[in-house]
């Protein structure tokens, strides 16, 4: 075979293999469905407000510590004397001295019942001062901690070693976390993470501290704080509104591995399955926050449902919510909100809760 012959054949099975090739697929991506969106910040001094604690604060002594009471030139009425200071007790656990009772208070010669419990050492001396005035001639009083018994916070949840916790001094965050070992990151859910004080959730972010170094979120823990490190196979997002007369209500929707859409979690909850009018799913609201800081977004679900328009990822404790068709304004938005966010206010994250429900 001549060697242009070989040349024809080529060109041949060249022109035959392009006309049984299939055109190149080409993916377009789907647009955003997001209409609007915007970020606020709590108020830095709102904020230091609600945690209330500073650096160079005084300590304030509580039932459990052993102080040290002395009248300068009153022995009789001194509490466990300057002698016995740096000398342990029978059970070589504490310095000698008088411990506070449950009930926040000691019995002192001469006065009686005194409640001490929540009073800096300061204030408990010019307390003394004030009612030995009665019974001693300018009296000067000295009160020290020997022993601080009162210190203690609950660690719970993805602790290596979780339970109650005492500390010989008050502790930042940091240092409270390893208390309980380690924190299974693993398992945990830190961006549920809280610190509840007094029944309220404090606005700190444990993603920024414990993976980012952030150390302005190191906040001063107080006595009985109680520290949540939730498993993170229990993340949820909260879906509410429809119109009335319609099927859904909205309800809690849980992640998977990590994961949920907002078109995953409309369709757990009824919205896109029915006929019935279901709200203003052209402008679904959703409410994302973490510690001091929130976001806003508004997106046309029916874009996603229609498969216009690309999903979009929530975050646990995202909420959700499905305006009525009426609604026009994000004022109404919030009111019409507003009492359902009361009813869950014990999972929602500190900034919504600040926000919207403490007005």
């Amino acid at each position: 075979m001549s060697t242009f012959t070989r040349r024809v054949l080529g060109l041949a099975m060249l022109a035959l293999a392009g006309c049984g090739s299939r055109p190149a697929v080409v993916a377009h991506a789907l647009p955003s469905p997001v209409l609007s969106h915007r970020q606020e910040v709590l108020d830095r001094q709102l904020v230091e407000d609600i945690i209330g604690e500073r650096d160079g604060d005084a300590y304030k002594v509580g039932a459990g510590d052993t102080l040290l009471v002395a009248v300068y030139g009153h022995p009789e009425l001194s509490l466990a004397p300057y002698a016995g200071v740096g000398s342990l007790s029978a059970n070589n656990s504490r310095l000698s001295g008088l411990a506070i009772d449950n009930d926040g208070t000691i019995q002192f010669p001469l006065i009686g019942t005194v409640q001490v419990a929540g009073k800096t050492t300061a204030q408990l001396r010019t307390y003394l001062e004030s009612e030995l005035v009665t019974y001693v001639k300018e009296p000067r009083v000295t009160v020290q901690v020997v022993f601080t018994g009162s210190i203690r916070y609950y660690l719970l949840g993805e602790f290596a070693q979780p339970g109650l916790k005492y500390s010989d001094r008050p502790l930042r965050l940091l240092e409270a976390l390893s208390l309980g070992g380690s924190v299974q990151l693993d398992k945990a859910s830190l961006r549920s993470a809280y610190v509840a004080r007094a029944g309220k959730r404090l606005p700190v972010n444990f993603y920024r501290l414990v993976r980012l170094g952030d150390l302005s979120q190191n906040l001063r823990l107080r006595s009985g704080d109680v520290v949540m490190v939730p498993d993170n196979a229990n993340e949820r997002a909260y879906v509410f509104g429809g119109a009335s007369g319609s099927n859904p209500k909205g309800g809690t929707v849980s992640f998977v591995n990590g994961q949920l859409t907002l078109l995953q979690a409309l369709a757990q909850v009824g919205f896109g399955t029915t006929e019935h009018v279901q709200g203003k799913l052209s402008e679904t609201v959703v409410i994302r926050s973490e510690a001091d800081r929130g976001e806003l977004f508004v997106i046309d679900a029916n874009r996603l449902l229609a498969g216009e328009a690309a999903d979009f990822q929530l975050a646990p404790g995202d909420v959700v919510y499905v305006p009525p068709t009426w609604v026009t304004s994000w004022n109404q938005v919030l009111s019409q909100l507003l009492p359902t966010l009361q009813t869950i206010s014990g999972v929602l994250a500190p900034f919504v809760q600040i926000k919207y429900l403490s007005q």
